[in-house]
Order: C-alpha cells, then sequence, then structure tokens
C-alpha cells in the first residue's frame, strides 16, 4: 500500500515538473504587407533582393523552469520566399516591375536584421513576451544609395505560455508592420524614380 501511494507521489510530482517545462517551437509566419502604398513609378524594373541578416534562426526562448529547452525558432529556408514574394508585392504597389535581373536596372534589397522573442528567466509561468521584428531596405540607383532600418514591437501579456499558433499569428503580426513601415517611407519610391 505504502509502496503504491510512494509511486503515484512520484508520478505526481514528475508530471508537475514536465508541465513547468516549454517545448520548442518552430514557427512559420506570414509577414504581409498591411496598409495601402502610393504608387509613384510607371512599371519601370526594379531588381528585388531579399536576405536574411540574423545571427541565427532562434528567435529567443519561451522562458519557464528550463528556458534552454523552450527555444523559438524561424527558418531562414521557410521565411525567405515568402519576403521575397512581399517584396515582389509592395515594388508593385510603388508602381514598379520587380524582376530577377535587369541591366542598369535600379536595385532594392530587403533584409531580415533581427527577430526576437524575449519572455521572462526564471518564472515557473510565463506571462509575457516581447517580440521585435527590424529590416533594413537599402535601394541603389546608379550611383546614388538609400538605406534605411524599420522596426516594430509588441509586448503580449497573456495567463500561460502561447501556444505554437498563437506565437506564429503575434510574430507574423511584428513582422508585417516592419514590413509595411519600410515600404511605407516615401523616399524608396523616390530612389526608384531617379
Amino acid at each position: 500500500m505504502l509502496h503504491r501511494l510512494l509511486f503515484g507521489l512520484i508520478t505526481a510530482v514528475s508530471l508537475t515538473l514536465v508541465g513547468c517545462a516549454h517545448s520548442p517551437q518552430q514557427l512559420s509566419p506570414q509577414p504581409k504587407i498591411n496598409s495601402p502604398l502610393v504608387a509613384v513609378g510607371q512599371g519601370q524594373p526594379v531588381v528585388v533582393r531579399v536576405a536574411d541578416g540574423r545571427p541565427s534562426p532562434v528567435l529567443g526562448t519561451r522562458g519557464g523552469l528550463y528556458p534552454e529547452t523552450s527555444a523559438v525558432s524561424v527558418s531562414g529556408q521557410d521565411i525567405l520566399p515568402k519576403l521575397q514574394a512581399q517584396a515582389e508585392a509592395a515594388v508593385r504597389l510603388l508602381g514598379f516591375t520587380p524582376t530577377a535581373n535587369a541591366y542598369n536596372a535600379p536595385q532594392l534589397t530587403l533584409t531580415l536584421a533581427e527577430l526576437k522573442y524575449q519572455s521572462p528567466k526564471d518564472t515557473l509561468y510565463v506571462t509575457e513576451a516581447n517580440i521585435t521584428a527590424n529590416f533594413r531596405l537599402e535601394v541603389q540607383n546608379s550611383s546614388r544609395r538609400y538605406s534605411g532600418r524599420y522596426g516594430a514591437s509588441l509586448n503580449q501579456r497573456s495567463g500561460m505560455a502561447p501556444n505554437q499558433e498563437t506565437n506564429t499569428k503575434l510574430v507574423s503580426d511584428v513582422m508585417s508592420d516592419a514590413l509595411t513601415r519600410a515600404f511605407k517611407d516615401p523616399a524608396i519610391g523616390q530612389m526608384l524614380l531617379q
């Protein structure tokens, strides 16, 4: 009897401890331009490139008692094609024609410079996440260059650690805001026009 009671107690404690650990999450965000852009071009070709300038695909951890096991990641292979599609869509909305290669055409390079996910460390329950996205946008038109950095952030509080679906949406929203800010910079369209 005592043996069964002890086994039940050990099982309950083990399950409680497992509940404090968070599993890693591999996110697949869907960033989108979320605001209208002003068309300034008349169909001129623009070479559009994207790059991942982050040192690692890991954004951060979800916190909890064992943060080293709760990494949140977004792979470059997953996000770069989506960013390429959005950059090309933005260039079209600005009135230009995106192209892979055109002689003497202006070049626009969008770089994902930073993507971070931070939660409080050493806490049993995660109630807060700070998410940040930063893009660098560079335009080269003959000898002229323009470069800007555009960011967005979000502080999300919740009663429990966000699941993968929620985190994917949160990261998508922050990336969308930063991406939209980049392409709403009027200097981008003006540089492409010159």
